[in-house]
């Protein structure tokens, strides 16, 4: 998929191994998230779940958060999607989408992730996702505007998601 030009020229899969056109998107600012069941940081659901509920009862339907479990990190996301949607619902009350269980580094890396690093290096330039957890915001205009470690918490990326969402909103007439 090396003619991406944006976000929405994706189409990942669901839970239920069917294509998500992510243009379906457009016009909101979208937090992806690889996840993992098992990970020291599985806890950030619970401020995922937060920020999103938060976000959305200011700014209904301008954001909303994409996870793609993986397991490529320590094996810490070794269940099946049904096991890993079932998982989230009940430890966290997730309520933001839970996508198919997907690869984020190497040959069969997700086209999404590929072009997530791509247009968001890590620190030194780095090309590949180092953990669990880690974060992209992508804006409304389908171009990544940041990208945090497995350490940044999730709250600490509300202010940044509200800034997008907000961009352009009161400068009629300036």
């Amino acid at each position: 998929m090396a003619s991406a030009t944006s976000f929405y020229d994706f189409k990942p899969l669901d839970k239920k191994g069917s294509p998500v056109p992510l243009s379906t998107y457009a016009n909101k600012v979208v937090l992806i998230v690889n996840t993992a069941s098992k990970c020291g940081f599985t806890p950030q659901y619970e401020g995922l779940e937060k920020i999103y509920k938060s976000i959305n009862a200011t700014h209904p339907d301008q954001f909303v958060i994409l996870g793609f479990p993986c397991n490529q990190f320590g094996s810490q996301e070794p269940g099946s999607d049904d096991t890993i949607q079932e998982f989230c619902q009940l430890n966290y009350g997730v309520s933001f989408p839970i996508m198919g269980k997907t690869d984020v580094n190497g040959d069969k890396a997700n086209p999404l992730f590929e072009w997530l690093k791509e247009e968001k290096p890590g620190l030194l330039g780095m090309k590949r996702v180092k953990w669990n957890f880690e974060k992209w915001l992508v804006g409304k205009d389908g171009k990544v505007k940041g990208r945090w470690a497995s350490t940044t918490k999730p709250e600490a990326l509300e202010k940044a998601i509200l800034e997008e969402i907000t961009k352009g909103e009161g400068k009629a007439g300036l």
